[in-house]
């Protein structure tokens, strides 16, 4: 299949084809040499196999894998393609092949692992998208809802609600040519996902006859799915923080050799079989894989105390919609856009779309069932009736004037879900945005790099209020009171706040009310980020400031405690604290821990956990502006290059910039573009 590669000045592949199956095999075999290492990790995730190499630590991950029913739910979808569709996919996983064997030999984590490059199948980039985006809409906060229920009442679940520390969240906006210089609309934001390293987006650009895209492709993933621009329209997404996945507690029994589940029509028989994983460095482990009618169990089994199956789209449907992909590629409308999204499935989506010739487009996309209210708050008895799913919800939209923005807060997608957001990102946009009328693309990393912290007055209210404190706590607290709210990588107020409220968190999780939640759980360590009590204290601060859980009087002394503990530390830049700690699968150790500039709250969002650590784990996984006036004016950055191999010149060449919220340009003139002629294979 002949396809011609160029490369821009930061090693970012443009494609051309003759054909959009020739250029999905050429993004699938650029993908495999550019990043074989990434994918071949995230198959081998999406399978449950990836502690063979990667040794113990990874035996949680794989066994939520196989109980989960991943690799064969996304085979089920890929069953029920249709042929264009499936054939797009294939080259794709043709190209995959033909890269993979050369692309292991630029990537030294192979050797030493001593994993070989595999062979992908027709529905892995289905089983990839959906490892990755399982626990996107946060499923295991019903396991956290419950547990608050049953030790402090269902008055007390509220005071937890926020978004929390594993949710995948958003910024995104679109200007309308009222806002801008050109008097084009502008789509830019940027996703905030676990940092990856090698990142989690791909930026590339997919030409042929058909069409011409740039845009931030998930490796694994043909196509582009969530943020592109094709020169006449241009798209981006935000979690919608819908509510779609259920949890059912289930009452399983074993009887003549099977496994049976007490549904609400009685005892049904559940399909059970037994996987082995094998580990590196340890014993296999055998691992029982169970369905219910609800759904696979998740958690528990026969003769536990406790057993839960998760339910979730793709598996009842037989759908993860990816027959989106293509016709995003092929979009040259908003009109076109939005009949793509109509075919969205997993995750849920608010979308936000401009074109050209003036239309645009603010929407939900996705599949949310609809079913009983209790479903969407906590685990449910799958033997009492009411639980079902009784179809799927309409998709919300709005019309646009002026401008749009969505950050993940209540707002369009409301009616589909049960936690989102505080407003203070979206609010702090639309502040920004309404400044001015003559916005440009590269003035809007202004925007994106924006460090108020709104969340912090609950905190400084308290402070302001406390007496009986040592002179070193007064000071720090008058010192507070007077910071100018902004989360800089080189402010020592920041740090000092960060310091205090993380004291703060630690003394409120010890709290007698809340300590029964701190108890051993009994659910499987892949879901404890959203059973850990301080990690959930930490960021429900601001609601638990103002909720009557806990007695004003003892607020007050957990606070003045952490400003006298704070008062007794040397003070540093917050950057010193707050550093980047990007996840990779085979870590390492040379690897640098940046500061950073930011909050959980800030529009510049780099989400530490208060209490726990400063450390950084979620950011700004890449940053867009799309301009529609002109293509060549977007920008754009990812935290570390277009490289996934160490040592590349491109591996993190991106860095300096993303790290001072510079963008890079899109350059889409091929005069400006080098052509790879060099074969990797060989």
């Amino acid at each position: 299949m002949e396809c011609r590669v160029y490369r821009d000045p930061w090693g970012i592949p443009h494609l051309r084809a003759a054909d959009p199956r020739t250029l999905a095999f050429a993004q699938g075999r650029v993908t495999a040499l550019d990043r074989a290492w990434q994918i071949e990790v995230e198959r081998h995730r999406s399978q449950g196999t990836s502690a063979s190499f990667l040794g113990p630590a990874a035996v949680g991950w794989d066994r939520f894998a196989r109980q989960a029913l991943l690799d064969d739910t996304a085979r089920r979808c890929h069953d029920n393609l249709d042929p264009d569709t499936a054939a797009w996919l294939g080259a794709y996983v043709d190209g995959v092949n033909a890269g993979l064997v050369a692309g292991a030999r630029r990537a030294p984590q192979f050797a030493a692992t001593g994993l070989a490059p595999g062979r992908w199948l027709p529905w892995t980039p289905l089983a990839v998208w959906l490892a990755h985006h399982i626990l996107f809409a946060g499923f295991p906060a019903k396991l956290w809802r419950t547990e608050v229920a049953r030790h402090l009442g269902a008055h007390a679940v509220d005071c937890f609600a926020t978004d929390g520390p594993d949710t995948a969240g958003s910024n995104g906006w679109l200007l309308t040519g009222t806002r801008t210089a050109s008097g084009a609309p502008i789509v830019a934001g940027d996703p905030h996902r676990y940092i990856e390293d090698p990142g989690v987006y791909q930026q590339i650009r997919l030409a042929c006859p058909a069409y011409d895209v740039v845009g931030l492709a998930v490796p694994g993933v043909p196509g582009i799915a969530h943020f592109g621009h094709t020169g006449t329209v241009a798209w981006a997404i935000t979690n919608a923080m819908a509510d779609y996945q259920d949890l059912y507690a289930e009452r399983l029994r074993r009887r003549d050799g099977t496994v049976e589940a007490l549904g609400p029509d009685g005892w049904r028989r559940a399909q059970a079989h037994v996987e082995t994983v094998e580990v590196a460095g340890g014993e296999p482990v055998d691992i029982e894989v169970i369905e219910t009618g609800r759904g696979p169990v998740v958690v528990g089994g026969p003769g536990a105390d406790l057993a839960i199956s998760l339910r979730y789209p793709p598996r009842v449907r037989g759908d993860l919609g990816f027959a989106a992909l293509p016709a995003l590629l092929a979009a040259t409308r908003v009109a076109d856009v939005d009949a793509a999204c109509d075919r969205w499935v997993e995750p849920v989506n608010v979308v936000l779309a401009a074109d050209t010739g003036g239309a645009l487009l603010h929407r939900v996309a996705g599949a949310v069932p609809v079913r009983d209210r209790a479903n969407g708050l906590l685990v449910v008895p799958a033997w009492e009736p009411g639980h079902e799913w009784r179809g799927w919800h309409a998709m919300p939209r709005a019309d646009v004037a002026d401008l749009a923005v969505m950050a993940n807060e209540r707002g369009i997608a409301t009616p589909l879900g049960v936690e989102f957001a505080p407003p203070h990102r979206a609010d702090r946009i639309r502040e920004l945005l309404t400044s001015r009328k003559d916005w440009s693309a590269e003035e809007l990393t202004s925007v994106h790099t924006d460090t108020r912290l709104a969340s912090a007055e609950p905190l400084l209210a308290l402070l302001a209020g406390l007496d009986g404190l040592s002179p070193a706590a007064v000071a720090l607290r008058d010192w507070l009171l007077g910071w100018d709210r902004e989360m800089r990588a080189d402010s020592v107020d920041a740090a000092a706040f960060g310091t205090v409220r993380a004291a703060l968190v630690r003394r409120l999780a010890a709290h007698p009310t809340l300590t029964p939640l701190a108890g051993p759980s009994h659910h499987p360590p892949i879901f404890q980020p959203w059973l850990a009590l301080a990690s959930r204290v930490g960021f429900a601060l601001e609601t638990l400031l103002r909720a009557d859980l806990l007695p004003a009087t003892d607020l007050a002394d957990a606070a003045r405690i952490a400003v006298e503990e704070a008062a007794d530390t040397a003070p540093v830049p917050w950057g010193e604290l707050h550093r980047l700690a990007p996840w990779q699968a085979l870590p390492d150790p040379t690897a640098p821990t940046p500061g950073l500039s930011g909050d959980h709250d800030c529009v510049l969002a780099t989400s530490s956990v208060p209490g726990v650590t400063h450390h950084c784990f979620r950011a700004s996984a890449a940053r867009y502006v799309w301009d529609l006036g002109r293509r060549d004016d977007s920008r754009w950055i990812v935290p570390f290059g277009a490289s996934g191999i160490p040592g590349d010149p491109h591996q993190r060449d991106q860095s300096p910039y993303w790290l001072r919220g510079d963008l890079i340009p899109v350059v889409t003139d091929w005069h400006r573009l080098t052509e790879e002629r060099h074969d990797h294979d060989h």
